[in-house]
């Protein structure tokens, strides 16, 4: 029987991000989607233009209607604009103890639009209080997260370390963006594990959110949390290689056979 997963995100009516890209992998990985939205957002592949925020009593209620039907196998949290999103996310988490539940943290788009509160980034990880798997953040969001920047492998480490001291959280610390070699770092709270790929010379829009989705695929299939982690990349990096020009100014994710 196919499993369900449930993404709690925003939506982009480009479909290159948010729930709709998060419902497009989980169905590549053979689970059916469903998705809670946090906030509607004004966006094309070249970026996003505005977000509104949807009430954090809506959220909820989205959650519980599914949740009457559907028996959920994991949860994706990905943007929730407000520090009351985050905070009903957070709820719905921790109502989950036992599922693979996984947060990728959505501060900034790569636009450079704001798409959390800053007084929401500043508890981010209080908030979640050990309630996810595993958090996913970029150098930007580990920096927002920790207070410093990490440009070195070594850099990672610190802050996935210190990401996981402060939310109880293993902590997967995305390098796209390093100079040189691309690396992502995982910590689990015990080792660090370093999944090293080569660089691609492109940006691709939704690439954290087709990452983590696909982590939490993994993850639902029973698969360890390196295991995941090492598939997700791997998939994530095939896909970024098979992405196509969107519209005028970017470039998106292609689903076609």
């Amino acid at each position: 029987m196919t499993k369900n997963l449930l993404s709690i995100a925003g939506y982009d009516p480009s479909g290159g991000a948010g729930v709709e890209l998060d419902i497009r992998v989980f169905a590549r990985l053979g689970f059916r989607g469903f998705g809670v939205l946090t906030a509607v957002t004004a966006q094309n592949a070249a970026g996003v233009k505005k977000a509104f925020p949807l009430p954090a009593g809506l959220i909820r209620s989205q959650y519980l209607a599914l949740a009457e039907e559907t028996r959920l196998a994991g949860i994706k949290v990905g943007m929730a604009g407000t520090l009351e999103n985050l905070s009903a996310t957070a709820r719905i988490l921790a109502s989950n103890p036992s599922l693979p539940r996984v947060a990728d943290p959505v501060f900034k788009s790569s636009s450079g639009a704001a798409l959390l509160e800053t007084r929401a980034v500043r508890r981010f990880l209080e908030i979640l209080g050990g309630n996810a798997s595993l958090i996913t953040p970029n150098l930007d969001e580990a920096a927002a997260l920790t207070g410093r920047r990490a440009g070195t492998v070594d850099g990672m480490k610190d802050a996935a370390r210190e990401i996981f001291r402060a939310g109880s959280i293993p902590c997967l610390v995305k390098g796209g963006h390093l100079r040189g070699e691309a690396a992502d770092v995982l910590f689990d709270g015990k080792a660090f594990t370093v999944f090293r790929h080569a660089r691609l010379a492109r940006e691709v829009h939704g690439t954290g959110c087709y990452l983590s989705a696909a982590i939490l695929c993994y993850l639902a299939e029973g698969r360890n949390l390196e295991e995941a982690c090492r598939r997700g990349i791997r998939l994530t990096v095939q896909a970024v290689r098979r992405a196509e020009p969107a519209g005028k100014g970017g470039t998106a994710f292609s689903f076609a056979s």
